[in-house]
């Protein structure tokens, strides 16, 4: 259904009103059910209405909503420490979303790197946000008219490609920022070569090595961060979406080295507030201590077989639960909108990819379920 209701006119929403869910199940406003294997855009990485997560938004929620960063709380000197425990390193500073996770990425590194210093160097097709600065980051040009001039200072090289990255820093260069995977450009991994390559360059320029792991980090890619898979440690990551389940947290965490804020330098009323903090620790005790974490390789290995079975798909690709269907026709828009219809959420990311980033506690039989019912979908498209 559409609605009248007085909204900017910001997304192409599709004609359906959810108003519940299930683990990997959604209901909508007319009782129908769809297997979702979007997850919000891979956020609700332990499932829609998780008890333990519920429990836990409850429980904090009738004790404390907020004080302002003003004063500690006690959930988010835990989730810091479970973090920091979980990375190895760093220290913490908690904001709304990722692409303000991104925005202190950024002014830590002008920061860091001092006067004269003050240029990121990222990749085409990236994407780390919609504000200003996390615009101009991101190396997709149509997402730019309309709202420039952007902030100087960015600098884009071709993904994957080391050495025009090695001719873009400079002496005024003050980090470099990439997703292992780029999510929103049709799931495309980084080469395992080059994300090594940006740690020597970066190393041997003296510049930060910023990781983008908003959609990859918890446990999406199989490793609590993408970038454990690829064995390359950053000097920044940044995380949000699958955080909190679903409630708006993002973090960012700089080595010790990096972390040179002081108190005025960076500043959020809401980052870190008690009940955020709260739904992430019980987030993260779900897919990290209850195993869905070390269950995501080989959930991955089933949805990739039964997604490339279908004639239709030329390939998948991504890692762990961030899987793109390429298929031989450039339908994916009608593709997934059919999907839709026959109650599999997923979406478009290019014109030829269509994105499969389910919640990680899927069952066997539902990822069987959503191969079918896409293989409806990509029939009656192109029949």
């Amino acid at each position: 259904m559409s609605s009248d209701a007085p909204l900017m006119d910001t997304y192409a929403r599709a004609p359906v009103t959810f108003v519940g869910g299930r683990g990997c199940t959604l209901f909508d406003d007319a009782g129908n059910e769809y297997l979702d294997c979007l997850g919000g855009l891979a956020v609700v990485a332990a499932g829609h209405a998780n008890d333990r997560v519920t429990a836990a938004i409850a429980e904090q929620a009738a004790k404390l909503v907020h004080t302002s960063n003003i004063y500690w709380t006690r959930p988010m000197q835990d989730l810091a420490a479970r973090l920091v425990e979980l990375t190895g390193w760093g220290r913490v500073f908690f904001s709304n979303s990722g692409a303000e996770a991104n925005e202190c990425a950024i002014k830590l590194a002008r920061k860091w790197a001092g006067a004269g210093r003050y240029k990121v160097v990222c990749a085409e097709g990236g994407f780390h946000g919609r504000t200003l600065a996390t615009l101009a980051a991101t190396g997709q040009p149509a997402k730019w008219a309309g709202f420039e001039p952007l902030p100087a200072g960015f600098v884009h090289a071709p993904f994957n490609d080391l050495d025009a990255f090695a001719a873009a820093v400079d002496d005024e260069t003050a980090a470099i920022l990439v997703e292992p995977v780029q999510g929103e450009n049709g799931v495309v991994p980084a080469d395992p070569d080059f994300l090594a390559g940006l740690r020597e360059l970066a190393s041997a320029a003296g510049v930060l090595l910023m990781f983008d792991e908003v959609q990859t980090g918890v446990g999406r890619t199989g490793r609590f961060w993408a970038h454990q898979l690829y064995g390359v440690t950053p000097d920044v990551v940044t995380v949000a979406k699958a955080l909190a389940n679903g409630l708006p947290i993002g973090a960012t965490i700089a080595s010790e080295s990096a972390a040179v804020f002081a108190p005025g330098d960076h500043a959020t009323t809401f980052g870190g507030g008690p009940v955020p903090c709260a739904a992430a620790l019980a987030t993260l005790e779900v897919l990290v201590d209850g195993g869905h974490v070390a269950g995501v390789e080989r959930k991955s290995a089933l949805l990739a077989q039964c997604l490339s079975s279908l004639p239709q798909v030329r390939q998948v690709r991504g890692k762990g639960l961030l899987l793109a269907a390429v298929l031989d026709t450039p339908r994916a828009v009608e593709i997934t909108a059919s999907a839709l219809a026959n109650g599999l959420v997923v979406n478009a990311v290019a014109p030829d990819a269509v994105r499969f980033a389910p919640p990680l506690v899927i069952g066997d039989e539902q990822i069987a379920d959503a191969a079918q019912l896409f293989a409806l979908a990509i029939d009656e498209v192109l029949a």
